[in-house]
């Protein structure tokens, strides 16, 4: 009988989270813009899988016979001042800032969330501490705390992914702190503590899952904001060095010919916009159907 009752259960709550998915497509999807960030992340990430497979030409030959050359059959979105195909050289560039995109925010992820979450479940001189180091952290403008750690480590790619890395993570931080306050006075977790469950099953089974979603969210958004600042710190000269196809490098390479080679900035200038509004959109919409207060509008009855 209780066999029973537990496969009848576990089928209701299969259907009642499938029933909860499809509300919350339904819902992503009803808005426009939603589906437009959607389709630009999309569209930015098949780029950066398939790009460097299908580009024409190798993204650092240089071809000074073909040096500036208007957008054609042959070369799509032009040559640079060294011969160097634009579109070849947008598609490996497309793999890299996404890539560093996704590193820096996984590391700020990573690290922002444990500290966020030992802050807030330990409390007491813990959480006092590690939120003075937060305070401390935030205190400083982070592209400006950035450009000063990739200054004095050296210009490299790799510098500049631990500089936006560090500068990153306090945000997290806080915001899973917050959350596991609240969270940590519902009653699953009182009724977890009172079955002697341990405090390391508490914070990853009950409250890690309930800050998810405000994550999400946040690394959604993060991620414009990292393939931003990756692209100013190698227009100054702190990250990529040529020939490296990056963004922020290519842009820098285009300032001097605005006027004869427009395409030579406006090509990685236009990729850089519309990366970066793709994941604003993108987060938008994710924080609407992730919101706690929006959930609780989707299980009302209709």
């Amino acid at each position: 009988m209780s066999v029973a009752l537990e496969s009848i259960a576990s089928a209701v709550g299969r259907r009642y989270r499938a029933l909860r998915t499809s509300r919350t497509l339904a819902t992503f999807c009803a808005n426009p813009l939603n589906v437009a960030g959607l389709s630009i992340v999309t569209a930015i990430t098949i780029a950066a899988v398939i790009g460097p497979l299908v580009a024409p030409y190798d993204p650092t030959t240089q071809d000074l016979a073909n040096r500036l050359q208007g957008p054609s059959l042959a070369h799509p979105f032009g040559t640079d001042q060294l011969g160097r195909d634009m579109l070849s050289r947008l598609l490996y560039g497309a793999r890299l800032s996404l890539g560093i995109a996704v590193a820096v925010t996984g590391i700020r992820l990573v690290l922002g969330t444990a500290i966020g979450l030992l802050a807030g479940y330990a409390g007491g001189w813990i959480d006092e501490a590690l939120m003075r180091l937060v305070d401390i952290q935030l205190a400083f403008p982070g592209l400006v705390l950035a450009l000063v750690i990739a200054g004095i480590l050296g210009p490299s790619l790799r510098n500049v992914m631990l500089a936006l890395a560090v500068v990153g993570w306090a945000s997290y931080a806080r915001l899973v702190r917050g959350t596991v306050l609240a969270t940590k006075e519902r009653d699953f977790v009182r009724a977890a503590r009172l079955m002697n469950v341990s405090r390391f099953r508490i914070a990853t089974r009950h409250l890690l899952p309930n800050v998810a979603g405000p994550v999400v969210v946040l690394a959604t958004l993060n991620m414009g904001t990292v393939i931003l600042g990756t692209a100013g710190l190698s227009f100054i000269g702190l990250g990529a060095q040529p020939p490296t196809p990056e963004w922020g490098t290519m842009l820098a390479d285009g300032r001097h010919h605005l006027r004869t080679a427009w395409w030579i900035a406006n090509v990685p200038g236009v990729a850089i916009m519309c990366t970066v509004l793709g994941f604003t959109l993108l987060g938008d919409g994710l924080r609407d159907v992730l919101d706690p207060n929006h959930e609780t509008t989707l299980e009302k009855p209709t």
